[in-house]
């Protein structure tokens, strides 16, 4: 494929890949198909020929479409919402183009910078204390991981060779061996299986800490389990706090649980993976005071910013902590700007790919108050609509209310004759209006 038909094919896929997203609430969206159907879909073996480009094209709808789960249909509500916007789609196949691999500042200036500025702006957005900032004389900053998954195992890490440098500063005749026999790290009951996936990877032990009735850790349960662990001789040296757990989008209570992490030397990581997007609304920003306690924080704007995956958002307020856990610089790596920054200290991998662009596209072609308009989703205007069309459809009758500026249907129930029935009846009623003005929005 030479460039000419490359920009004719390129056309051609980007059409696909519209009518794809635009007509993708027709398709079914989980596939009816058993593990094993695509084999006898294709060759044993890759063609000894070239094929023609219309007969690979022929084969998505054939071979793959019948096997995809279509996780951008309005009608896929399992795992979590998975970003999606034409700014970053365009974005990404500039990084693809582009391609560079960029583990240092030499390896492509350009990819190191932008992603610096890009954490940068999206800690402003989020009203992150400076400490997490960069800038330009900052000891903190930002990076882009694959995954919070990554991000945690990072954070596990960088403060398991911390605690171990302490100790050994102390004590040069302990081993580094013994000194992790005894190390241990927390979280909640709720958090994701990825957080004792990452003790088990770093091989220290992961103690889950008991969570309330609104299934959120709080301050006493932590302080009671530090205490026993110490007395047992333990080395309590990370704790992993959850923004929005997967089973039920709990918090737990980061402004009782910093200060006992910050009063012992505890390593303190914050996983809002899915809900730290909607922090970026100040009416949600409360929902993370008590950040400035934090060692580190990770959310993903691949969940619900419009930054198509990957792109994970991980914060420390001591890089320092970071690349002294992974910083090993063979001489083919080294180059005469050591000072200006090597992301590839920041992670496991070396390589890396030039993710920033899609967050340079997104922030600047939505603007920090579309983005806010996003995450609400469901404007005065809309729920004013939604008003007159419930009460001229006079089966129930409602009134409104303002809470913050915003819109709000009150829905009392008043009558001494009122059963659960009606209550129900209401609510499908509300919901059949509300399904038809939302299908009447330009897509």
């Amino acid at each position: 494929m030479d460039a000419a038909e490359f920009r004719r094919r390129g056309k051609e896929m980007v059409d696909y890949v519209a009518d794809y997203l635009e007509n993708i609430e027709k398709r079914q969206v989980y596939p009816d198909v058993e593990p094993g159907y695509l084999r006898s879909l294709i060759p044993e073996e890759a063609p000894e020929e070239a094929e023609s480009y219309e007969d690979v094209v022929k084969d998505i709808e054939r071979v793959i479409m019948p096997g995809v789960t279509h996780w951008h249909s309005p009608y896929f509500y399992a795992y979590f919402p998975t970003a999606n916007s034409f700014p970053s789609l365009l974005a990404d196949m500039l990084c693809g183009a582009i391609g560079c691999i960029g583990f240092s500042w030499a390896a492509s200036p350009a990819c190191t910078e932008l992603e610096t500025v890009m954490l940068d702006w999206l800690g402003k957005m989020l009203k992150l204390p400076a400490d997490f900032l960069a800038g330009t004389e900052g000891r903190g900053g930002g990076v882009i991981q694959g995954t919070a998954s990554e991000a945690t195992l990072i954070a596990l890490l960088a403060a398991r060779s911390k605690i171990i440098k302490l100790i050994q500063a102390d004590h040069p005749d302990r081993s580094e061996t013994d000194i992790i026999s005894k190390l241990v790290a927390y979280s909640s009951d709720q958090a994701h299986s990825s957080v004792e996936r990452a003790g088990l990877i770093a091989g220290v032990k992961m103690k889950k800490i008991p969570t309330d009735n609104k299934f959120s850790v709080r301050g006493d349960a932590l302080q009671k389990v530090l205490e026993e662990d110490r007395a047992a001789g333990l080395i309590p040296f990370f704790f992993c706090a959850t923004l929005g757990t997967t089973p039920s989008c709990a918090f737990d209570c980061i402004t009782e649980l910093g200060p006992i992490c910050n009063a012992v030397e505890i390593w303190m990581h914050i996983d809002a993976a899915y809900a730290g997007s909607a922090f970026i609304c100040p009416e949600f920003r409360p929902l993370l005071n008590g950040i400035e306690f934090a060692d580190s924080f990770n959310f993903n704007p691949h969940k619900w910013l419009l930054v198509n995956f990957d792109c994970s958002a991980m914060w420390v307020k001591k890089r320092s902590d970071i690349i002294g856990a992974f910083k090993i610089e063979p001489l083919y790596l080294k180059h005469d700007h050591q000072e200006s920054g090597n992301h590839s200290h920041w992670q496991i991998p070396l390589g890396r790919r030039f993710r920033s662009l899609k967050m340079w596209f997104v922030f600047r072609m939505y603007g920090l108050k579309g983005l806010q308009a996003y995450i609400r989703k469901g404007s005065n205007e809309l729920n004013e609509t939604l008003l007159k069309r419930i009460n001229n459809a006079r089966n129930i009758h409602l009134v409104p209310c303002q809470l913050a500026g915003k819109f709000v249907l009150r829905f009392a129930v008043c009558a001494r004759t009122t059963e659960s029935r009606h209550i129900q009846e209401a609510w499908c009623h509300i919901s059949h209006l509300a399904s038809e003005l939302l299908q009447e929005l330009p897509h």
